[in-house]
């Protein structure tokens, strides 16, 4: 997952009982299948290079059963760390707020909501029978990657559709290093999260 063509686009599955998606990057090539791991009081996340699950990539796992302030760590398959991401538990109840963590565990990178009306409208609208339905073509929420100093890196927003399956990740500029991998497996398991919340 390097040296990536964006935008990128994540594309749940619908059909299936578990929570996956694929990641394909702007010529349609196929970054990574990711598969939520069902029925589990911890979560677990696997990131294969392609849907045949032949080749993992990475692992994210939460370190506790209740997610109102896990971290999620990212390791590869030898075992090694090579980042985290945690949820700001008070800081997300009005917008969602992450911070990503680099293989040392120090600050990183924050990912913050841009507007929280949009969840509220679309929590609220998605209550009333039928309205609910097209809720996933007009409220669209979108997520900025930044540096501690301020600087955006990626936007993650969710398309136009039904279920809130589609999401596009643009970049707005170079990546320093690592923060490529971090940045990609962070929106991974945050977009499994913000979807389970509505």
């Amino acid at each position: 997952m390097q040296n990536l063509q964006f935008p990128l686009e994540f594309q749940f599955k619908i059909a299936t009982l578990s929570n996956d998606f694929t990641a394909t990057d702007a010529s349609g090539r196929t970054l990574a299948y990711v598969r939520q791991k069902l029925l589990k009081l911890v979560d677990e996340v696997v990131v294969f290079s392609d849907e045949t699950r032949s080749q993992e990539l990475y692992r994210i796992k939460a370190n506790q059963w209740i997610d109102f302030s896990a971290t999620y760590t990212f390791t590869n398959p030898l075992g090694q760390e090579v980042g985290r991401i945690a949820r700001k538990g008070w800081a997300s109840i009005w917008k969602a707020h992450y911070e990503i963590f680099d293989e040392n565990k120090a600050p990183d990178l924050i990912v913050r909501e841009e507007n929280a009306w949009i969840k509220v409208a679309d929590h609220l609208l998605g209550e009333i029978p039928i309205l609910g339905l097209f809720t996933g073509y007009l409220f669209n929420p979108s997520y900025i990657v930044s540096r501690p100093d301020g600087t955006q890196v990626v936007r993650l927003q969710k398309q136009p559709s039904f279920f809130g399956r589609r999401f596009v990740v643009t970049q707005f500029g170079p990546f320093e290093q690592g923060e490529e991998v971090r940045i990609l497996l962070g929106l991974m398991m945050m977009i499994l999260l913000e979807r389970r919340r509505g």
